[in-house]
């Protein structure tokens, strides 16, 4: 089956498409990526989504409007990837997020509960049934939300996916992106007894999101990245200032958990800048120990709540392209050798794309996508909502929300 998969993480950088052809189920499963390409939000459309996601407040029509756009361009983008193939048969898009709660548990002060949102929320704008109508192919969307009403944090989503392409024979591998935020999947060697049941998940802390607002501040908007941590490289990071920050309640909280631009956006960065004033730190000292944050999270993370430290780190994602955040993630987990998922086989780029074209595929089969272990969720489940196209053409559509 050829599927297209559909990602815009939380740096909102573009929507990754990657086309691929998917046979097997799980233990066979085999993907092959046919076509993959990032289309750039047009810039009024980055800058409202960052505000949105911001917490800026809009009104229901503006909202709808934004909804609208935002399925446009991920129709538009499924199919310019697909250009020169053969048509999809089905499409898995995860959809723009604007909005992450996790979910709280019920806490007691004088005997009496504090907490009143024990099932989480997270909203992903770009409506699968108009990317149906647009594309005229069948899509899968609004992945995260059967895991969040089983009592699951709705992310990571791709520990599943992960496990079933990178598990190795007898390694022990962590698969880690690095996207605006990062988030890992632990595999344990599949000669493990009960292998899957032993894989682990959870978003790490920052990836990118970080580094990417204080390039964009410090260059006055000439830059939006750090190409290869070369700004960064050229800094020294402040260690006891990465240490001050990985006090973060975040860090030391114990998985299942994720997390995103709610918790580390704008205003976390402005407390980074001024706790930073204290070190009189130069603009490359201070990205290098943006840098290292990330890195010690990462690495913290794995010292904390793995059980054993892996043989092997594979990168995806945006950050798996700085070199100086690879250079010091290796120097902190000086045990594993720590390379990118191309080195095994799987695009580094397009890694999260095609695991919502996986996704997508499972749930055509009726095949769970979740891991309970991973999100919390009281059992595994098939994920998403299918639309489907009505076979005498794009103008009759059918919305199947499951």
């Amino acid at each position: 089956m050829h599927v297209i998969g559909l990602m815009s993480g939380t740096s909102v950088d573009g929507i990754d498409a990657a086309l691929v052809e998917i046979s097997g189920l799980e233990t066979d499963l085999q993907v092959k990526l046919l076509a993959g390409a990032t289309y750039p939000y047009p810039e009024i459309l980055q800058s409202q989504i960052l505000a949105v996601g911001a917490g800026k407040p809009i009104s229901m029509a503006e909202f709808a409007a934004l909804d609208d756009a935002i399925a446009t361009q991920f129709a538009q983008a499924a199919l310019a990837v697909q250009a020169g193939h053969t048509p999809a048969d089905l499409i898995g898009s995860h959809g723009q997020t604007v909005y992450h709660r996790p979910p709280k548990k019920d806490q007691r002060t004088n005997d009496k509960v504090v907490s009143s949102s024990p099932l989480g929320y997270s909203l992903q704008l770009g409506r699968g049934a108009a990317i149906a109508h647009l594309t005229g192919i069948s899509t899968v969307s609004n992945f995260r939300v059967a895991d969040i009403a089983a009592g699951g944090q709705g992310a990571p989503l791709v520990p599943r996916v992960d496990a079933y392409l990178l598990g190795h024979a007898t390694q022990s591998r962590c698969v880690q992106n690095i996207g605006g935020i990062g988030n890992v999947t632990y595999l344990p060697a599949r000669s493990t007894a009960n292998w899957e049941q032993q894989v682990r998940g959870w978003d790490t802390g920052p990836g990118n999101m970080l580094l990417d607002l204080a390039v964009q501040q410090l260059s006055q908007g000439a830059k939006t990245y750090d190409q290869d941590g070369a700004w960064a490289a050229t800094g020294t990071p402040c260690q006891v200032l990465v240490e001050q920050w990985l006090q973060q309640d975040f860090f030391q909280q114990a998985p299942p958990k994720s997390t995103g631009r709610e918790l580390f956006g704008l205003d976390y960065l402005k407390d980074c800048f001024a706790d930073a004033g204290r070190y009189q730190l130069s603009d490359a000292d201070f990205l290098a120990t943006l840098t290292e944050l990330t890195a010690r999270s990462i690495a913290h993370s794995y010292g904390a709540f793995l059980p054993q430290l892996p043989d092997q780190v594979l990168l995806g994602g945006g950050g798996s392209r700085n070199l100086y955040l690879k250079q010091r993630l290796q120097v902190h987990l000086p045990s594993a050798s720590v390379i990118t998922t191309d080195e095994v086989g799987l695009s580094a780029d397009f890694k999260e794309a095609i695991a919502f074209a996986v996704l997508a595929y499972w749930r055509h089969h009726g095949i769970p996508g979740n891991l309970p272990q991973v999100t919390g969720a009281a059992k595994a489940i098939a994920l998403g909502e299918i639309h489907l196209v009505a076979t005498s053409g794009r103008d009759s559509i059918e919305s199947h929300p499951h």
